[in-house]
């Protein structure tokens, strides 16, 4: 018989199964099965032993050692920080989320939307002229999206419908080479990387200077991969409309440990310009969030 061992206690409630969240999860699982919740690391490690499967937001390379019935090990990040994916044990089963797409792609065109029609004009009211300046067309405008997985096509996805063109760039092609032209017109250029491939300081000052002062950069992929000072720097001279950024090199969370509670660098400034948009990392906060994580991995066949 299966024992299914679910660890997710998050401070945002959209990232912690409750019991709605759970009986639900009973529903997709073998008749019989166990189901256990644990609310706490003691708690977790106490039924670690005895479990075939876990669904964890962080995993010790250490607990593999008591996890002798283990088969399957499932997180709902995408993200590869938390988890000690590569000690697992021949014969565990690691899959990280791969369902979060949809709900991404849903914050970049709210930005995009709200950003055309001037909702974060901080200058006068009246007159109007400097807002109307301001306000544009989605449709019509190019997107270059660097990191073209299963979010960055989602975003695309999303996208299209409304008018935007969209080009998306990848380490193994196309690359930034293979879209320079594109580059030079962008009206986004949206960021959706992990942060585990080489990432780090890919918009940097030198990339920068190949996108037009229009261009308005988007990152809801990882925080390191945005030279924070050349963004900022390109901001304020105006060789950048603006930003939205979701994501931060130092955030106060799990995934940088240490950063103090308001974090570091952007994340943490006190002010910044009107046109630098800031959200804590949001991007995928949703009511659906854990039934769409359950219901791909009964999809995917993990939860046999």
């Amino acid at each position: 018989m299966n024992a299914y061992l679910i660890w997710l206690e998050w401070p945002e409630k959209c990232f912690r199964a409750d019991e709605r969240d759970l009986k639900f999860f009973r529903s997709l699982v073998p008749k019989g099965s166990r189901v256990v919740r644990a609310r706490g690391e003691r708690a977790f490690l106490r039924a670690l032993p005895s479990a075939t499967h876990a669904v964890v937001w962080h995993f010790k390379k250490e607990w593999f050692a008591l996890a002798k019935r283990l088969k399957v090990l499932a997180t709902p990040a995408a993200g590869r920080e938390l988890i000690a994916w590569r000690d697992a044990p021949v014969g565990v089963k690691v899959h990280f989320g791969a369902f979060h797409g949809p709900i991404i792609s849903e914050t970049v065109l709210g930005f995009l939307l709200a950003w055309t029609r001037g909702f974060f004009w901080k200058g006068p009211m009246w007159p109007r002229s400097g807002l109307a300046a301001h306000c544009g067309d989605l449709a019509g405008t190019t997107a270059v999206i660097a990191g073209f997985g299963r979010i960055g096509r989602a975003i695309a996805a999303r996208l299209e419908p409304f008018g935007v063109e969209c080009f998306g760039i990848t380490r193994h092609g196309p690359t930034l080479k293979d879209v320079g032209p594109f580059l030079r017109r962008a009206d986004w250029f949206i960021i959706a990387l992990p942060s585990d491939t080489g990432t780090d300081d890919f918009l940097d000052a030198r990339l920068i200077r190949r996108l037009p002062k229009k261009c308005v950069v988007v990152n809801v992929g990882r925080g390191n991969a945005v030279d924070e000072d050349a963004l900022l720097a390109a901001i304020k001279e105006g060789r950048l409309a603006g930003a939205y950024l979701d994501v931060f090199k130092h955030e106060p969370t799990a995934l940088n440990p240490g950063v103090g509670r308001r974090g570091k660098g952007l994340a943490a400034a006190k002010s910044v310009p009107w046109n630098l948009v800031r959200m804590p990392h949001a991007c995928a906060f949703s009511t659906r969030y854990m039934k769409d994580c359950f219901r791909e991995l009964a999809s995917e066949g993990l939860l046999k």
